[in-house]
Protein backbone atom coordinates (compact mmCIF):
# COMPACT_ATOMS: atom_id res chain seq x y z
CA UNK A 1 0.00 0.00 0.00
CA UNK A 2 1.48 3.27 -0.61
CA UNK A 3 1.53 5.73 2.13
CA UNK A 4 0.60 8.88 0.92
CA UNK A 5 -0.13 12.30 2.59
CA UNK A 6 -1.82 14.90 0.32
CA UNK A 7 -2.33 18.37 1.49
CA UNK A 8 -5.33 19.54 0.08
CA UNK A 9 -4.14 23.25 0.08
CA UNK A 10 -0.72 22.48 -1.45
CA UNK A 11 -1.81 24.37 -4.82
CA UNK A 12 0.04 25.44 -7.95
CA UNK A 13 -2.47 26.23 -10.67
CA UNK A 14 -5.58 24.27 -9.22
CA UNK A 15 -3.14 21.01 -9.10
CA UNK A 16 -2.31 19.57 -5.50
CA UNK A 17 1.33 18.26 -4.83
CA UNK A 18 1.32 15.07 -3.02
CA UNK A 19 3.91 14.35 -0.28
CA UNK A 20 5.27 10.82 0.29
CA UNK A 21 7.00 8.92 3.20
CA UNK A 22 8.08 6.42 1.22
CA UNK A 23 9.76 5.75 -1.88
CA UNK A 24 6.79 3.53 -3.33
CA UNK A 25 5.08 6.38 -5.50
CA UNK A 26 3.64 3.89 -7.86
CA UNK A 27 3.54 4.63 -11.96
CA UNK A 28 1.79 7.68 -11.85
CA UNK A 29 5.37 9.41 -11.31
CA UNK A 30 7.97 7.52 -12.84
CA UNK A 31 10.25 8.92 -15.89
CA UNK A 32 9.81 11.94 -13.85
CA UNK A 33 12.46 14.89 -13.22
CA UNK A 34 13.79 14.19 -9.14
CA UNK A 35 15.55 16.48 -7.23
CA UNK A 36 17.51 15.04 -4.32
CA UNK A 37 19.37 16.94 -1.49
CA UNK A 38 18.33 18.61 2.39
CA UNK A 39 17.82 21.87 0.24
CA UNK A 40 17.95 23.31 3.82
CA UNK A 41 16.62 27.18 3.19
CA UNK A 42 15.92 26.86 0.02
CA UNK A 43 18.45 29.39 -1.41
CA UNK A 44 19.45 31.06 -4.42
CA UNK A 45 21.89 28.40 -5.28
CA UNK A 46 18.94 25.92 -4.98
CA UNK A 47 16.47 27.83 -6.95
CA UNK A 48 18.83 27.98 -9.74
CA UNK A 49 18.61 23.92 -9.66
CA UNK A 50 14.82 24.07 -9.47
CA UNK A 51 14.54 26.85 -11.89
CA UNK A 52 16.47 24.63 -14.36
CA UNK A 53 14.30 21.50 -13.81
CA UNK A 54 11.29 23.85 -13.97
CA UNK A 55 12.37 24.42 -17.54
CA UNK A 56 12.92 20.67 -18.47
CA UNK A 57 9.35 19.79 -16.85
CA UNK A 58 7.59 22.06 -19.88
CA UNK A 59 9.98 21.51 -22.39
CA UNK A 60 9.82 17.35 -22.13
CA UNK A 61 6.55 17.68 -20.86
CA UNK A 62 6.80 15.84 -17.74
CA UNK A 63 6.73 15.67 -13.73
CA UNK A 64 8.99 16.95 -11.14
CA UNK A 65 9.51 15.34 -7.64
CA UNK A 66 11.77 16.22 -4.79
CA UNK A 67 13.47 13.31 -2.57
CA UNK A 68 14.26 15.34 0.69
CA UNK A 69 15.22 13.80 4.48
CA UNK A 70 14.07 14.78 7.98
CA UNK A 71 16.15 15.55 9.93
CA UNK A 72 18.77 16.46 8.19
CA UNK A 73 21.52 13.75 7.90
CA UNK A 74 24.16 15.79 9.68
CA UNK A 75 21.32 16.28 12.49
CA UNK A 76 21.01 12.56 13.08
CA UNK A 77 24.50 11.49 12.90
CA UNK A 78 25.25 14.64 15.27
CA UNK A 79 22.53 13.96 18.51
CA UNK A 80 23.83 17.53 20.26
CA UNK A 81 23.51 19.98 16.80
CA UNK A 82 20.32 20.77 18.10
CA UNK A 83 19.98 24.12 16.55
CA UNK A 84 20.40 23.88 12.54
CA UNK A 85 17.62 24.35 10.28
CA UNK A 86 17.72 27.40 8.31
CA UNK A 87 13.90 26.78 7.55
CA UNK A 88 11.42 24.45 8.90
CA UNK A 89 9.58 21.44 6.99
CA UNK A 90 6.69 23.97 6.31
CA UNK A 91 8.65 26.35 4.59
CA UNK A 92 10.34 24.44 2.64
CA UNK A 93 7.13 23.01 1.20
CA UNK A 94 5.47 26.63 0.88
CA UNK A 95 8.53 27.47 -1.48
CA UNK A 96 8.43 24.48 -3.43
CA UNK A 97 4.93 25.70 -4.49
CA UNK A 98 6.39 27.78 -6.38
CA UNK A 99 8.34 25.49 -9.18
CA UNK A 100 5.68 23.65 -9.86
CA UNK A 101 6.73 20.69 -7.84
CA UNK A 102 4.09 17.31 -8.58
CA UNK A 103 5.04 15.36 -5.42
CA UNK A 104 7.72 14.82 -2.82
CA UNK A 105 9.23 12.25 -0.62
CA UNK A 106 9.87 12.86 3.10
CA UNK A 107 12.32 10.06 3.83
CA UNK A 108 12.68 9.78 7.41
CA UNK A 109 16.61 9.24 8.14
CA UNK A 110 16.45 6.57 10.67
CA UNK A 111 18.96 3.85 11.43
CA UNK A 112 18.06 1.96 8.76
CA UNK A 113 18.12 3.52 6.08
CA UNK A 114 21.56 5.43 6.62
CA UNK A 115 23.08 2.00 6.07
CA UNK A 116 21.88 1.58 2.58
CA UNK A 117 24.85 1.44 0.80
CA UNK A 118 24.89 3.91 -2.14
CA UNK A 119 24.96 1.23 -4.98
CA UNK A 120 21.55 -0.49 -3.39
CA UNK A 121 20.23 2.88 -2.95
CA UNK A 122 21.08 3.10 -7.00
CA UNK A 123 19.57 0.42 -7.90
CA UNK A 124 16.90 -0.88 -5.41
CA UNK A 125 15.39 2.59 -4.65
CA UNK A 126 16.03 4.75 -7.94
CA UNK A 127 15.70 2.40 -10.36
CA UNK A 128 13.27 -0.27 -8.98
CA UNK A 129 10.63 2.70 -7.21
CA UNK A 130 11.57 5.82 -8.64
CA UNK A 131 12.39 5.21 -12.53
CA UNK A 132 13.60 9.17 -13.16
CA UNK A 133 14.26 10.33 -16.66
CA UNK A 134 16.54 12.79 -14.83
CA UNK A 135 18.26 13.04 -11.55
CA UNK A 136 19.02 16.61 -10.72
CA UNK A 137 21.87 17.36 -7.89
CA UNK A 138 24.62 19.57 -6.30
CA UNK A 139 28.11 18.85 -7.14
CA UNK A 140 28.89 18.13 -3.95
CA UNK A 141 25.93 15.40 -3.88
CA UNK A 142 27.28 12.50 -1.35
CA UNK A 143 24.68 9.28 -0.59
CA UNK A 144 24.46 5.93 1.07
CA UNK A 145 26.52 4.41 3.72
CA UNK A 146 29.56 6.94 5.20
CA UNK A 147 29.04 8.73 1.74
CA UNK A 148 30.69 6.92 -0.57
CA UNK A 149 28.04 7.62 -3.33
CA UNK A 150 28.64 10.88 -5.22
CA UNK A 151 28.40 12.53 -8.79
CA UNK A 152 30.12 10.05 -10.79
CA UNK A 153 28.60 7.11 -8.94
CA UNK A 154 25.42 8.19 -9.99
CA UNK A 155 26.23 9.27 -13.90
CA UNK A 156 28.39 5.28 -14.02
CA UNK A 157 24.75 4.23 -14.04
CA UNK A 158 22.96 6.37 -16.48
CA UNK A 159 22.77 4.20 -19.43
CA UNK A 160 22.36 0.66 -17.60
CA UNK A 161 19.03 2.77 -15.52
CA UNK A 162 17.84 5.17 -18.32
CA UNK A 163 18.53 8.24 -16.64
CA UNK A 164 20.04 11.29 -16.92
CA UNK A 165 22.07 13.15 -14.57
CA UNK A 166 22.41 17.40 -14.09
CA UNK A 167 24.36 18.61 -11.74
CA UNK A 168 24.89 22.78 -12.87
CA UNK A 169 27.94 24.53 -12.13
CA UNK A 170 27.66 26.16 -8.33
CA UNK A 171 26.14 29.32 -8.14
CA UNK A 172 28.66 31.93 -6.70
CA UNK A 173 28.22 35.42 -5.39
CA UNK A 174 31.61 37.49 -5.16
CA UNK A 175 33.65 34.49 -5.56
CA UNK A 176 32.22 32.53 -2.87
CA UNK A 177 29.70 29.68 -3.89
CA UNK A 178 26.42 29.70 -2.02
CA UNK A 179 25.61 27.12 0.43
CA UNK A 180 23.33 26.63 3.39
CA UNK A 181 26.74 26.14 5.35
CA UNK A 182 27.58 29.88 3.99
CA UNK A 183 23.99 30.77 5.51
CA UNK A 184 24.28 29.93 8.75
CA UNK A 185 27.30 30.77 9.21
CA UNK A 186 26.54 34.62 8.27
CA UNK A 187 23.59 33.88 10.91
CA UNK A 188 25.89 33.55 13.30
CA UNK A 189 27.66 36.97 12.65
CA UNK A 190 24.57 38.77 12.06
CA UNK A 191 24.71 39.40 8.57
CA UNK A 192 20.94 39.08 7.98
CA UNK A 193 20.85 41.56 4.58
CA UNK A 194 23.61 39.06 3.46
CA UNK A 195 21.57 36.01 4.48
CA UNK A 196 18.54 37.79 2.42
CA UNK A 197 20.35 38.22 -0.55
CA UNK A 198 21.74 34.78 -0.38
CA UNK A 199 17.24 33.38 0.01
CA UNK A 200 16.23 36.22 -2.72
CA UNK A 201 13.84 36.49 0.78
CA UNK A 202 13.61 37.54 4.18
CA UNK A 203 14.97 34.40 6.43
CA UNK A 204 12.06 34.08 8.75
CA UNK A 205 11.28 31.58 11.95
CA UNK A 206 7.61 30.50 12.49
CA UNK A 207 6.45 28.82 15.38
CA UNK A 208 3.24 29.27 17.84
CA UNK A 209 3.00 32.18 20.64
CA UNK A 210 3.86 30.50 24.11
CA UNK A 211 3.02 31.65 27.66
CA UNK A 212 5.89 33.88 28.87
CA UNK A 213 6.99 35.79 32.28
CA UNK A 214 5.38 38.32 30.79
CA UNK A 215 8.38 40.72 31.73
CA UNK A 216 7.99 42.76 28.62
CA UNK A 217 4.61 43.49 29.55
CA UNK A 218 5.90 44.64 33.10
CA UNK A 219 8.25 47.05 31.41
CA UNK A 220 5.95 48.78 28.77
CA UNK A 221 7.10 46.42 25.79
CA UNK A 222 4.71 43.37 25.37
CA UNK A 223 6.34 41.10 23.45
CA UNK A 224 5.15 37.19 21.93
CA UNK A 225 7.67 34.89 23.05
CA UNK A 226 8.20 31.82 20.45
CA UNK A 227 10.50 28.60 20.88
CA UNK A 228 12.86 28.44 18.02
CA UNK A 229 13.27 25.38 18.58
CA UNK A 230 15.76 23.67 16.13
CA UNK A 231 16.51 26.39 13.76
CA UNK A 232 19.66 27.78 13.31
CA UNK A 233 20.81 30.84 16.63
CA UNK A 234 21.32 33.68 14.18
CA UNK A 235 23.86 35.87 16.50
CA UNK A 236 22.09 37.03 19.63
CA UNK A 237 20.15 40.30 19.31
CA UNK A 238 17.57 42.98 18.32
CA UNK A 239 16.75 43.08 15.18
CA UNK A 240 14.08 44.57 12.73
CA UNK A 241 11.09 42.49 11.61
CA UNK A 242 7.93 41.84 10.02
CA UNK A 243 5.42 39.53 11.27
CA UNK A 244 2.85 37.25 9.88
CA UNK A 245 -0.19 35.88 12.36
CA UNK A 246 -2.09 32.98 11.31
CA UNK A 247 -3.16 32.81 7.74
CA UNK A 248 -3.71 36.19 7.84
CA UNK A 249 -1.46 37.94 4.72
CA UNK A 250 -1.02 41.43 6.78
CA UNK A 251 2.56 41.93 7.93
CA UNK A 252 3.19 43.71 10.84
CA UNK A 253 6.06 45.78 11.42
CA UNK A 254 7.97 45.30 14.32
CA UNK A 255 11.16 44.61 16.29
CA UNK A 256 12.65 41.48 18.26
CA UNK A 257 14.79 40.03 20.53
CA UNK A 258 16.68 37.12 19.50
CA UNK A 259 18.64 35.76 22.87
CA UNK A 260 19.15 34.53 26.43
CA UNK A 261 18.08 38.00 28.07
CA UNK A 262 21.00 38.68 30.11
CA UNK A 263 19.57 41.63 32.22
CA UNK A 264 16.80 39.06 33.65
CA UNK A 265 19.39 36.17 33.86
CA UNK A 266 17.79 34.20 31.36
CA UNK A 267 19.05 30.43 30.59
CA UNK A 268 17.31 29.37 27.06
CA UNK A 269 17.48 31.09 23.83
CA UNK A 270 14.14 32.54 22.97
CA UNK A 271 12.02 34.67 20.39
CA UNK A 272 10.77 37.93 21.67
CA UNK A 273 8.27 39.52 19.01
CA UNK A 274 7.00 43.59 20.09
CA UNK A 275 4.38 44.06 17.30
CA UNK A 276 4.10 47.86 16.59
CA UNK A 277 0.41 49.45 17.63
CA UNK A 278 -0.92 45.89 18.12
CA UNK A 279 -2.75 45.08 21.44
CA UNK A 280 -4.33 41.65 20.42
CA UNK A 281 -4.32 38.25 22.43
CA UNK A 282 -2.38 36.19 20.09
CA UNK A 283 -1.46 33.23 22.65
CA UNK A 284 -0.76 30.09 20.68
CA UNK A 285 -1.41 31.73 17.54
CA UNK A 286 1.09 30.77 14.80
CA UNK A 287 3.29 33.42 13.98
CA UNK A 288 5.94 34.25 11.14
CA UNK A 289 8.60 36.63 11.73
CA UNK A 290 10.97 37.60 9.04
CA UNK A 291 14.60 39.25 9.75
CA UNK A 292 14.93 42.63 8.17
CA UNK A 293 18.15 44.39 9.58
CA UNK A 294 20.30 43.35 12.90
CA UNK A 295 20.32 46.19 14.86
CA UNK A 296 22.52 45.51 17.65
CA UNK A 297 24.23 42.77 19.69
CA UNK A 298 22.59 41.40 23.09
CA UNK A 299 23.95 43.16 26.36
CA UNK A 300 23.64 43.07 29.93
CA UNK A 301 21.79 46.13 31.36
CA UNK A 302 22.83 47.95 35.26
CA UNK A 303 19.06 47.99 35.67
CA UNK A 304 15.42 48.37 33.79
CA UNK A 305 15.58 51.94 33.33
CA UNK A 306 18.51 51.38 31.10
CA UNK A 307 16.95 48.71 29.46
CA UNK A 308 14.34 50.60 28.61
CA UNK A 309 15.99 53.79 27.70
CA UNK A 310 17.79 51.40 25.20
CA UNK A 311 14.46 49.69 23.78
CA UNK A 312 12.93 52.93 23.02
CA UNK A 313 16.12 53.59 20.89
CA UNK A 314 16.52 50.27 19.42
CA UNK A 315 12.33 51.16 18.33
CA UNK A 316 13.60 54.59 16.58
CA UNK A 317 15.82 52.47 14.52
CA UNK A 318 13.62 49.94 13.46
CA UNK A 319 10.55 51.71 12.50
CA UNK A 320 13.37 53.75 10.25
CA UNK A 321 14.36 50.59 8.67
CA UNK A 322 10.97 49.28 7.79
CA UNK A 323 9.45 52.42 6.37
Amino acid sequence: MVWALTISNLLWNGKKMKIYKNFNIGKKFHNSIILIGNFDGLHIGHQKLFKIAKIFKFKKKIKIGVITFDPIPKMYFNKNLKNYRISNFNQKINILKNYQIDFLINKKFNKNFSRTKYLSFISNILYKKIKPKYIFVSNNFRFGNKREGDVNALKSFQNKYNYKVINPAPLKKKSKIISSTLIRENLKKGNIKVVNSYLNRSWSIEGNVITGKKLGRKIGFPTCNIDIKNYVIAKPGVYSVKVQIGKNKKMFKGIANLGYRPTFRGKKILLEVNIFDFSKNIYFKKLKVDFIRFIRGERKFKNINALKKQIDKDILVSKKELK
